[in-house]
């Protein structure tokens, strides 16, 4: 099978009814627009995109309000088209609306992944030629390589502890039976009752046991959802570091600052 381009959806948008601290401390409307080494945060991710082989076209899913601050950032940019799409109140929806229309595959990503690469979208492109849901995931050993406080919840699992990347894929229309996957926000490891609504109980049970493979609960996913789930697992473990907090903020800040040769 060949290799397909992919839209890939931003989502740029607010928690309904709470106030970003970053953004409140940085005296701007939305955290996607905290500065970063310089640049607003969603700036850094549309730079990417920009220079991602492969992607077709970027829509980024955030309140109309700040659209028109948006238009006039990436006005001009040279790289796959870039559409703003109003968001929803929750992140399943917000994804759904953005993807309607498309039919060809898709990555799902967040403003604040700061750190993103070029190499892990195509990582995760490429895998949709095998799979309906990819998920970009890495290591414990690798995030903590990054800094020992990079990350301070994992997905243990027999094979050892992992982290989610929020790079994710989906090979088309008829792959969104996995949307609860992203209901409410998928804040799993702040409310187990979400996981469980997702996966089911007894799923949730063997993992927490820790009596199955990463690759093994894909496989149960699998048969869960009738669809083919697969991880993609990157060795770069700073892809799992986006911009959550002021001590996320610091150390994807200084991993970007040493990336992008950014002095201050």
């Amino acid at each position: 099978m060949t290799i397909k381009n992919a839209t890939v959806i931003v989502l740029a948008a607010q928690r309904p009814g709470v106030v970003n601290e970053l953004a409140r401390e940085s005296g701007v409307s939305h955290k996607c627009l905290v500065p970063i080494c310089g640049r607003p945060l969603i700036a850094h991710v549309i730079d990417t995109l920009m220079v991602t082989p492969g992607v077709s076209r970027v829509k980024i899913s955030v309140e109309p309000d700040i659209h028109p601050d948006l238009a006039a950032l990436f006005a001009g940019y040279d790289g796959p088209s870039i559409e703003l799409v109003p968001s929803r109140p929750g992140i399943a929806d917000s994804v759904l609306a953005a993807a309607e229309g498309e039919d060809d595959p898709i990555i799902i990503t967040t403003a604040d992944n700061v750190l993103l690469t070029p190499a892990a979208i195509d990582e995760v492109r490429s895998a949709l030629v095998e799979a309906d849901v990819v998920a970009g995931m890495t290591t414990q050993g690798a995030v903590q390589a990054v800094h020992p406080e990079a990350q301070r919840r994992f997905y243990m699992f027999r094979d050892g502890g992992y982290s989610n990347c929020n790079l994710y894929g989906v090979s088309g229309p008829h792959a969104f039976r996995a949307a609860e996957i992203f209901r409410e926000g998928g804040q799993f490891k702040k409310n187990p009752r979400r996981l469980v609504t997702a996966f089911g109980l007894f799923d949730i049970l063997l993992v927490l046991a820790r009596l199955v493979t990463l690759d093994g609960a894909m496989k149960r996913a699998s048969k869960r959802f009738g669809l083919r789930f697969r991880t993609v697992i990157f060795s770069d473990g700073a892809l799992a570091v986006d911009v959550d907090n002021a001590r996320t903020y610091g150390i994807a800040g200084t991993v970007l600052a040493k990336r992008i040769g950014w002095a201050g």
